[in-house]
Parts: C-alpha cells; sequence; structure tokens
C-alpha cells in the first residue's frame, strides 16, 4: 500500500523557518509499532497521523521519533494547513479528537488559530539535575507536564546553554523555559531530554503551560509570543476559561508518498 505524506513548516510564514512536522492521512489506522516505525524514520520532532470519522471530525495521534504523546501544537496546525489547502477541507473550522480531549482548528484571517486545554503550572519538587542542566540558574520552577523554568529576561533565555548530560536524568517528556519578552509579550525555548529531539523549534503544546501562566502575570488575554530556537517561530495567543487559543502561519515543505509491504 502507498500513503500519502506532506512535510509542513509550522509558526512561520516561510520554509526553513518554524517547525517542521510530517503530516500522514489515513482511511483507516495502521497498527500503532508501524506508526511509531514510521515517525523514527521521518526523524522529525513529530508525526501527525489522522483519520475522518463518520460524523466528519478526525481523530488524530501524534508520535515523536521514541514514542506517542497525548498533546502536540504544531503538528495539528500543521495537520489543519494540510487539510485545508491539499485535501480540500472547505469548512472555517476542524474538529479533532485525540487523547487530550476535543480540539479544534479555525481559520482567522492569515491565521489558523487552535484550542487547546489549558495547563497551569504547580508549584513542584526541583530536581537537581534539572538546575545543574542549564548554565543560568532560573528564578522559579514549576511544572504542568513539562517542566516550567522562569527567567528574568529574554537575553537569559537567548544565552542559556543546556547540558543534556544533566538534563538526560530528569524525568520529563519536556521542559520550557521563559522570559518576559522584548518584542513579544514572552517568550520561550523548548527541551526534550532523552530525545533525538534536543531542542525543539516551535512548541505549541507548550504554549497550553506558557499562555495561562503568563496570561495572569501580565493580566492579559491576548498576548504575542516568540519561541527562541534557531529556526524561531511566531505565536498569537489567548485565554478562555480553561481554554486556551494557539494562532500561526504554516507552509508547505513537501508532499509525497510512502509505501509499506
Amino acid at each position: 500500500m502507498t500513503y500519502p505524506i506532506y512535510t509542513v513548516d509550522a509558526f512561520t510564514d516561510h520554509v526553513f523557518g518554524g517547525n517542521p512536522a510530517a503530516v500522514c492521512p489515513l482511511t483507516a489506522w495502521l497498527p500503532t509499532e508501524t506508526m511509531q516505525q514510521l515517525a523514527n524514520e521521518n526523524n522529525l520532532s513529530e508525526t501527525a497521523f489522522f483519520v475522518q470519522r463518520e460524523d466528519g471530525d478526525y481523530d488524530i495521534r501524534w508520535f515523536t521519533p521514541e514514542l506517542e504523546i497525548d498533546l502536540a501544537g504544531h503538528p495539528t496546525l500543521a495537520t489543519a494547513y494540510v487539510l485545508f489547502n491539499e485535501l480540500g477541507y472547505a469548512q472555517d473550522t476542524i474538529r479533532f479528537h485525540s487523547k487530550s480531549g476535543l480540539l479544534t482548528v479555525t481559520k482567522n484571517g492569515d491565521l489558523m488559530e487552535m484550542n487547546f486545554p489549558a495547563r497551569m503550572p504547580q508549584p513542584c519538587e526541583i530536581p537537581a539535575h534539572l538546575l545543574e542542566g542549564f548554565s543560568i540558574r532560573p528564578q522559579q520552577v514549576l511544572r504542568s507536564r513539562d517542566y516550567f523554568l522562569i527567567y528574568e529576561s529574554q537575553e537569559e533565555i537567548e544565552k542559556v546553554i543546556p547540558d543534556f548530560v544533566q538534563l538526560n536524568q530528569v524525568e520529563t517528556l519536556g521542559i520550557i523555559i521563559t522570559a518576559k519578552g522584548n518584542n513579544a509579550d514572552f517568550v520561550s525555548r523548548f527541551f526534550v531530554p532523552n530525545s533525538v529531539i534536543g531542542e525543539d523549534p516551535v512548541t505549541g503544546s507548550a504554549h497550553a503551560t506558557l499562555i495561562p501562566y503568563w496570561a495572569k502575570e501580565l493580566n492579559k488575554t491576548s498576548m504575542k509570543a516568540e519561541q527562541l530556537s534557531k529556526r524561531r517561530g511566531d505565536l498569537w495567543c489567548g485565554i478562555n476559561g480553561d481554554r486556551v487559543t494557539i494562532a500561526g502561519k504554516a507552509v508547505l515543505y513537501m508532499k509525497g508518498a510512502y509505501k509499506l509491504a
């Protein structure tokens, strides 16, 4: 069998920016082991697989090269881009069903706006290896799904050097570091211990934690965010109760097919 595949750069308006995701439309689910092997072969931070339901909605799953995860932003945005621009989806809102519940993506001018559950970070015990894993000590450490490190300034975020010898001893999916921004409301970077990813270029799911934190700190419900990886990413953020909106642009890099024996 031959299946289509797309590579889309998410949270950017130009190729080689933002975060690349592989997007794999399916008519029925492949075995989980096969999807994991495909994600490993793609060797991008995430590969999204989706199947249309009888009611017109979609089921979606996300895999890193190592494991399936419960929530992923940039491959969801990339999947919406493929549906809107390559597969002829005619409505303004796409409904995805996932391990994190219902997620929607809506056209909003030249942006696509995702609606995700908020994940407010909370006080936590701080592993010694976490603090030893960065060249600059944070002001505060919290945690939701990921560890959440708050710094004094954007300049510190830009200068921080991770030490994965230390970070690989921390049990977590990811580590967010963040501060107020110079030209954005807040900035961040995202690190993935024990992974081929290392530093993720732009991380939509991290903003499910970043948005409620900074909305409270800045007393704002709408914010502009930047992720300060080498590829960089731009995100337009909002909050409404226990839900966040994460909007961005995307561009197609490649489309093709893969063949399974």
